[in-house]
C-alpha cells in the first residue's frame, strides 16, 4: 500500500547527479517540473551559477507559486572573465547554504534542489560537514537533489540515488560555444 493510500507523507529522497557529462542541471530541473505538476512546492538553489544567465530563470518563474528560485552564486568561480576574490565566492557560497537550511527548516518544500553545491565543495567554498549537516536536518518528506562535478564519497554513500552522467563528446570540444536554450 503507497504513502498516498495509507495518508503517511510520502518519504523523502536524496538523489545526487554528478559527473563529468552534460545534464545535471537539467535531470534535477526536469524532477522539479515533475513534482510542480502535482502542485508540491519546489525550491532550486543555485550556488555558482547567478541571475539572468539562464533561460531556466525566465520559465520557472511561470511556475510560481508552486516554485521558487533562488540564485545566489556570483558565477563561474576562476572562469575567464571572473574577478572576484575567491572570499566573495565563499561568502555566496555561505550566504545560499544558509538560505537553504532555513527554508528546508520550514518543512513547506516537497522538493529542494541545490545546483551546483557539489562544485562549491570542489572549490572548497563550503565544507562536506556543512552538507552532511543538511542532509541530517532535511525533513523526512523532503526530498533532496544535490547537482554538480566531483561528489565526494561521503554524500554518495548517504544518498538514494546518485548518477553519473558520463560525457562521451561534447560540442564545445570542437569549438562550438554554449547553445542558448540547450546550454544555458
Amino acid at each position: 500500500m503507497s504513502s498516498q493510500e495509507t495518508g503517511e507523507a510520502p518519504r523523502g529522497l536524496v538523489l545526487i547527479f554528478t559527473g563529468n557529462g552534460k545534464g545535471k542541471t537539467s535531470a534535477a530541473l526536469g524532477t522539479l517540473l515533475r513534482a510542480a505538476g502535482y502542485g508540491y512546492r519546489c525550491l532550486l538553489v543555485q550556488f555558482i551559477k547567478e541571475a539572468g544567465r539562464s533561460g531556466e530563470h525566465i520559465s520557472l518563474k511561470r511556475l510560481a507559486p508552486e516554485v521558487e528560485v533562488a540564485v545566489m552564486g556570483r558565477g563561474f568561480v576562476g572562469m575567464l572573465g571572473d574577478e572576484l576574490p575567491i572570499e566573495e565566492h565563499r561568502k555566496a557560497a555561505r550566504e545560499a547554504l544558509d538560505f537553504a537550511q532555513k527554508r528546508m527548516r520550514t518543512g513547506d518544500y516537497h522538493l529542494v534542489v541545490l545546483d551546483e553545491i557539489l562544485v562549491a565543495l570542489k572549490l572548497e567554498l563550503i565544507s562536506v560537514q556543512d552538507v552532511l549537516n543538511l542532509l541530517d536536518a532535511r525533513p523526512p518528506h523532503m526530498t533532496l537533489i544535490l547537482t554538480g562535478r566531483g561528489a565526494p564519497a561521503e554524500l554518495m554513500e548517504r544518498a538514494d540515488t546518485v548518477t553519473d552522467m558520463t560525457e562521451i563528446k561534447h560540442a564545445f570540444q570542437r569549438g562550438v560555444p554554449g547553445v542558448k536554450g540547450v546550454d544555458f
